[in-house]
């Protein structure tokens, strides 16, 4: 894969969070091993605290992008779906786009359905991200979506193709681990080197040979990252760096991006 399709007019990036949950002191290291540095530092939270919330932007109100808050079904990732309806003042573009992939008028999609419509906007995903992105913007496992889960996603998509396309500074279409790492500091997220280089394994195409990864694959390292990382900070609410599940919740937890 070489370059980047052009996006459809008004197509831009949200601002993301500003600070990482959970630097780890290893991240200064790895940055100077791999001979790049990130464009902000990862915060350094006390020792007595070794995680720290996310602040929210300082220039204003955040764009709609990201991850929507709890719906309350995150204790079954099978439940019913509810019925929602579009933000006030959506895109029209957005709101077009669901009801031509909305054939039946029944206010929800599918995942082929939402396959083919982020597709019409040079957006590429095999089914397996397609459901992760289902079930993370829903919360539940039933491959159905409704307009608002719909618009939030996709927002979040210009969100992190943006960031992907600034980190690429070659437009190779590639990302490596220290560009990865980047991405995901933008995102919020810093990851100690150990998990970083399982990523880079786990979602390069060449099974590791060329040590990157491709858009469509780093949209599905995101959405494995950040709903991980989320699913555990509800349990740690004081963010201390630990949590405790029992063990049916630690399935239903990790299963559905498994199951994918």
């Amino acid at each position: 894969m070489s370059g980047y399709p052009q996006p459809p007019p008004g197509y831009g990036c949200g601002p993301a969070q500003p600070y990482p949950y959970g630097a780890p002191a290893t991240t200064q290291q790895y940055s100077a091993q791999h001979g790049a540095t990130p464009t902000a530092q990862p915060y350094a939270p006390p020792k007595t605290q070794p995680y720290a919330a996310p602040s929210a932007p300082s220039y204003g109100d955040p764009a709609p992008g990201g991850y929507p808050p709890p719906s309350g079904l995150q204790g079954n990732p099978f439940a019913t779906l509810l019925p929602s309806n579009f933000p006030p003042g959506t895109d029209p573009n957005i709101i077009a786009c669901f009801q031509i992939a909305d054939r039946d008028g029944s206010g929800l999609i599918d995942d082929k359905e939402l396959q083919g419509a982020l597709s019409s906007y040079n957006q590429s995903f095999s089914l397996r991200t397609v459901h992760l992105l289902m079930y993370l913007f829903t919360n539940t496992n039933t491959r159905k979506i409704g307009p608002k889960e719909f618009t939030a996603l996709f927002h979040s998509l210009q969100s992190w193709r943006a960031i992907f396309e600034k980190v690429d500074r070659d437009r190779s279409g590639k990302i490596d681990a220290n560009e990865l790492r980047e991405a995901l500091f933008s995102l919020g997220l810093a990851v100690s080197p150990v998990v970083l280089d399982l990523l880079v394994a786990k979602f390069d195409k060449t099974g590791g040979k060329s040590r990157a990864i491709e858009y469509d694959n780093f949209i599905e390292c995101c959405l494995t990252v950040k709903g991980l990382t989320d699913k555990f900070k509800e349990k740690d609410a004081s963010y201390t760096g630990s949590a405790t599940f029992t063990y049916e919740l630690f399935m239903l937890t990790v299963l559905p991006f498994l199951i994918a």
